[in-house]
């Protein structure tokens, strides 16, 4: 899941080219490692509860993320303003999600859940806009935001009748996830994108506190029997230690070398990712409304984050550069 770049450099025009290729094979591999996640949680649900399956990712992927912390030697930040926004955002970038997430995946395909995964960019625009209000939206980003949900509801597809089955729970509990995430990346763009944190840190901190949160509340969460076989091992390691710790390195530095929007686009491989190993591994099915309304969402984003060029004019386009600079958007 991507980060806010709390400071970004960019390389200069002479870099060297293979610079440009690790930067892209690092951005190639977060998109693969992300949009594998949903596989990994629906595996490791047959063996751990949702909350057991938080509490495992968000410790295996702090402990990475403090080796690496370790391995440079960063200090930790020193201002108290800091350490609050970070809590804040352990709990609406990590803790809250990614319970949302783990509890619908019971409920709906692996397949489905990376396709809301995909409504990220849609929620942050509407949380960046209207409620923090650190944008002003403009008329091309509202139609964006009308076709995003517009597509939502093509994937929800009403007309097959709504009986608030758990599966249309879960779908909506994948939307809170992603309105969280949402709302934690305008968090970030209005409170932290200037704190000086290095990337590594500003990861080790968001997953780090997160945690810390769900250790505390291990005795009323995770205190459950669990059903440990080798696949489900495995994939546990793979969600902590990759999708949620070493990816998010990778994800930061392929914000500090393309900017924000460009480093957002993961959102596109992630779900091409989820659905082709849920039904090619899973056995999972789509229906024919799911990709229908990925695509609506897709075009939604586009023009929700200003990327359509329909005759924007230049103090369009500067400011939607200069946005570039502040956030990204998560993957899972």
């Amino acid at each position: 899941m991507p980060t806010a770049n709390a400071s970004r450099s960019s390389p200069t025009p002479d870099a060297p080219s293979r610079f440009q290729v690790s930067v892209a094979v690092q951005f190639v591999l977060a998109g693969l490692v992300w949009g594998s996640s949903f596989l990994f949680m629906k595996v490791a649900l047959d063996g751990l509860s949702p909350a057991q399956v938080v509490w495992s990712r968000l410790v295996l992927g702090a402990l990475a993320l403090g080796l690496f912390v370790l391995i440079r030697r960063e200090p930790l930040p020193r201002a108290l303003r800091v350490w609050g926004h970070m809590f804040v955002l352990a709990i609406t970038f990590c803790v809250v999600p990614f319970l949302l997430f783990s509890w619908a995946q019971q409920h709906v395909t692996s397949g489905l859940a990376s396709i809301y995964n995909a409504t990220t960019p849609i929620m942050t625009a509407i949380m960046a806009g209207l409620v923090l209000r650190v944008e002003k939206l403009r008329p091309a980003q509202v139609a964006g935001i009308a076709l995003g949900i517009a597509g939502v509801m093509v994937i929800i597809a009403p007309w097959q009748g709504l009986d608030l089955s758990q599966s249309i729970v879960a779908q909506f509990a994948a939307l809170g996830a992603t309105a969280s995430y949402g709302f934690s990346l305008a968090y970030m763009r209005r409170f932290v994108a200037n704190t000086g944190m290095s990337a590594v840190m500003f990861s080790f901190l968001n997953i780090g506190m997160a945690a810390a949160i769900m250790l505390v509340l291990s005795p009323a969460l995770i205190l459950t029997p669990v059903q440990l076989t080798p696949w489900i091992t495995v994939c546990v390691l793979l969600l902590g230690i990759l999708g949620t710790g070493v990816v998010y390195v990778w994800n930061q530095n392929t914000v500090r070398a393309w900017g924000p929007t460009r480093a957002s686009t993961v959102t596109y491989i992630t779900p091409l990712v989820g659905v082709l190993l849920g039904v090619l591994i899973l056995g999972e099915h789509l229906t024919w409304n799911e990709p229908a309304g990925a695509v609506i969402v897709f075009i939604g984003i586009l023009l929700a984050q200003n990327r359509l060029r329909f005759g924007r004019s230049p103090a369009v386009a500067a400011e939607t550069k200069k946005a570039d600079g502040d956030v990204s958007a998560p993957a899972s």
